[in-house]
C-alpha cells in the first residue's frame, strides 16, 4: 500500500512539476523583456544599497566639549546662555519668558545681547554660530 502511494504521490508531482515549467517557459516568453528589466533593477538595487552601506563612513558617537573660552571671551553671560539653549530647543519667546521665569521684554533683551555678541541678525544664525563654536550640541 505505502509502494503505491509513494509512485502515485511521485508521478502527481512530476506532472505538477512539468505543468509549472511548461506555465514558465510560455511566460517567459511573453514576458520575457519585462522579467529581465526587473532582475537587472533589483540585481542594481541591491549592489546600490550594498555600496552605500560599505562606502559611506560610519558617524562615530562623540561626545560634545563645550567651549568655556569662547563664552567667556565673548562676555555671554549664563542666563543668556539659558536662554541660547532654550532658543535651540525651539521655544518662543513667551515660553523662554514662562520657563525662566522672567518677562517677554527681559528675553527680547537677552536675544538682542546674544545676537549682538555674536555679531549675528536672527535666531538661525545665532544657533549656527553657537554650533559652530560649540557652545551647543
Amino acid at each position: 500500500m505505502i509502494k503505491h502511494t509513494l509512485i502515485y504521490g511521485l508521478s502527481i508531482a512530476s506532472i505538477a512539476f512539468l505543468l509549472e515549467w511548461l506555465d514558465f517557459r510560455h511566460a517567459m516568453r511573453m514576458h520575457s523583456t519585462e522579467f529581465y528589466i526587473v532582475c537587472i533593477a533589483v540585481i542594481f538595487t541591491a549592489l546600490g544599497i550594498w555600496l552605500g552601506n560599505r562606502l559611506t563612513p560610519s558617524r562615530a558617537a562623540s561626545e560634545f566639549a563645550f567651549n568655556q573660552a569662547a563664552m567667556n571671551s565673548l562676555g555671554i553671560s549664563v542666563r543668556e546662555y539659558e536662554v541660547l539653549t532654550l532658543i535651540a530647543q525651539g521655544c518662543a519667546n513667551k515660553v523662554i519668558a514662562r520657563q525662566l521665569d522672567i518677562s517677554p521684554n527681559t528675553v527680547k533683551t537677552h536675544i538682542g545681547n546674544l545676537y549682538q555678541k555674536l555679531s549675528v541678525a536672527s535666531r538661525t544664525q545665532a544657533l549656527q554660530k553657537a554650533r559652530e563654536l560649540a557652545l551647543l550640541p
